[in-house]
């Protein structure tokens, strides 16, 4: 008895093939002969200044310990001391994850909103 072939996934086009057809789709869009598109983002300023005071401040109104805060940042609880002590200061990826927290309801102002063709976003 033989055992049932794999399923096999339909090859992948070569990348000259891909890019290929990326740039006949973009040759069409510019005479007119086909539309595209478009996607807008909000990207967010960046984070602000995460002091020692405001972070103290953010984690106990939180009524999370140092040790918890620093479990759900991702960090070592010594990081955690020293933003509060002001001896170093959070990282910009850091910063973003503090703003989150302290302000969730920003995550909905960042939320991708949906493509539209071009021709409706242009007017």
């Amino acid at each position: 008895m033989n055992a049932p072939e794999p399923e096999t996934k339909p090859a992948r086009p070569r990348f000259f093939e891909r890019v290929q057809s990326g740039l006949l789709q973009t040759i069409a869009y510019a005479q007119g002969e086909a539309e595209a598109r478009v996607t807008t983002l909000t990207i967010p300023d960046p984070p602000p200044t995460y002091d020692a005071e405001r972070i103290r401040t953010l984690r106990t109104g939180l009524g999370f310990s140092q040790p918890y805060f620093s479990r759900l940042l991702n960090v070592s609880p010594k990081t955690v001391q020293s933003w509060e002590q002001g001896t170093r200061i959070p990282s910009q990826s850091s910063a973003r994850l503090l703003q989150l927290i302290e302000n969730p309801h920003l995550l909905d102002s960042l939320r991708r909103p949906q493509q539209i063709p071009y021709s409706e976003a242009a007017d």
